[in-house]
């Protein structure tokens, strides 16, 4: 509030009424306006008002008392004037529906000497004079209030200009919805579309996106030798941008995956460096990646300064699998460490971003980890697909105002042969 030219502007004409309800009926029926309000005061009064199909301004429409000075403005000529680009157009289309006017469309023209030089350097040399010109008529409601009625010739050049510049508007946003929604598409492509089968596990993942298209990204690598890799991302940013950059990583990943079966970390020092080369200084991503041996029940990850894994274990104790390098991206020069785990029936692992755990409450608390945790713990009986629903149908139950970032959640339990 400390702008020297704080905003302003006329919010609203008050016309005198006989009948506040003859006359909301005369304005939408007959003139084609819109109601504002309509609302009961305490005192009783009712507060009532119309608004022409364009600009902002209302008219409020009051019944005074019969003996207030107000009662015996009805019927007068209000100091209201009404601008249109075609007074002949409203004139044939309100006398049809039986409004009446004072008299027929008048034309006025009046040549002027213009203060804007480049208002005159615009017109032909051959009138360098501008015509200012204008038709103008005055119509009456049901009480004989009349209103003045006016078309300008400028103000209809300009009211076409901006006509065609909404129309341009309007038609780029829809092409940009129209291309958002493809890309939407194509990036729901790049998500899991089939589960490579295994014996010992049973796993699902979802991605919930905040926009059309987010940064968000999870896969299942089928590895060959009963192997599946279990990837989760969180590329830095939101929208179209941060949906490249998933697209990037994940190109990245399936393209050097043959080699993270014997060697994962030469594997993920590969992914970086094409993450690292194909992108923008600032560009960077967190990734856990996890090899899963089917046969073994072992369970390799790298985690690139992702959130922590969670492993609940069948006797209900939590294992937290740390990070074990920085993120993807960043650093041309990067290197990660290998940790591994054993897992056995009944255990539960739960991969997830911090759309999950960041999520508000109205009270402005977090989800947390730690209702993440009490959600595995009660649902973990469950099948995944069953469980991934569970966990997110309480964080959206805790946070049921707009979604701000994507929720993505892979989790994978262990069972016996």
């Amino acid at each position: 509030m400390d702008r020297p030219d704080p905003y302003l502007r006329i919010y609203a004409v008050n016309v005198f009424v006989r009948d506040q309800e003859r006359s909301l009926r005369f304005y939408l029926d007959q003139l084609g306006f819109h109601l504002a309000y309509d609302a009961e005061l305490q005192s009783g009064q009712r507060w009532l008002a119309v608004t022409p199909p364009d600009g902002s301004t209302v008219l409020n429409l009051i019944a005074p008392h019969p003996d207030s000075f107000e009662f015996k403005l009805i019927g007068r000529a209000t100091q209201v004037v009404f601008v249109t680009e075609s007074v002949t157009a409203k004139y044939r289309e309100w006398s049809r529906r039986g409004v009446r006017f004072r008299h027929t469309p008048r034309l006025r023209r009046v040549r002027y000497e213009p203060q804007d030089q480049a208002e005159s350097s615009s017109l032909p040399a051959a009138d360098q004079t501008p015509v200012w010109g204008g038709v103008f008529t005055r119509f009456e409601d049901l009480d004989r209030n009349s209103f003045a009625l006016v078309e300008f010739d400028e103000l209809s050049r300009k009211i076409e200009v901006q006509r065609r510049a909404m129309a341009e508007k309007l038609e780029a946003e829809r092409r940009a919805a129209q291309e958002l929604e493809i890309a939407k598409q194509v990036q729901a492509r790049l998500f899991p579309q089939t589960l490579p089968s295994l014996t010992t596990l049973e796993y699902a993942g979802i991605c919930i996106q905040a926009r059309q298209v987010g940064g968000d990204y999870y896969d299942f690598l089928d590895l060959g030798h009963e192997r599946l890799g279990l990837v989760i991302g969180d590329i830095a940013g939101k929208g179209i941008a941060a949906a490249l950059l998933m697209a990037n990583l994940q190109a990245n990943l399936r393209s050097q995956c043959a080699i993270a079966l014997d060697q994962p970390q030469h594997f993920l020092r590969s992914v970086n460096q094409l993450f690292f080369q194909n992108t923008s200084e600032s560009a960077y991503a967190t990734l856990f990646f996890a090899e899963y041996d089917d046969r073994a029940g072992r369970l390799r990850y790298a985690n690139c300064g992702h959130l922590c894994a969670l492993l609940l274990r069948s006797d209900n104790t939590l294992e937290r699998l740390d990070s074990t390098a920085t993120v993807l991206g960043l650093f041309k020069d990067w290197d990660c460490a290998i940790g591994e785990r054993r897992l056995f029936p009944g255990d539960t692992l739960a991969l997830y971003t911090d759309g999950i755990t960041e999520a508000f409450s109205p009270a402005e608390e977090e989800f947390g980890e730690h209702r993440l945790i009490a959600a595995l713990r009660r649902h973990r009986d469950l099948p995944s697909q069953s469980l991934l629903a569970s966990i997110v149908d309480e964080v959206r139950q805790f946070s049921p105002r707009e979604q701000h970032d994507d929720i993505t959640l892979i989790v994978a339990k262990c069972r016996a042969h």
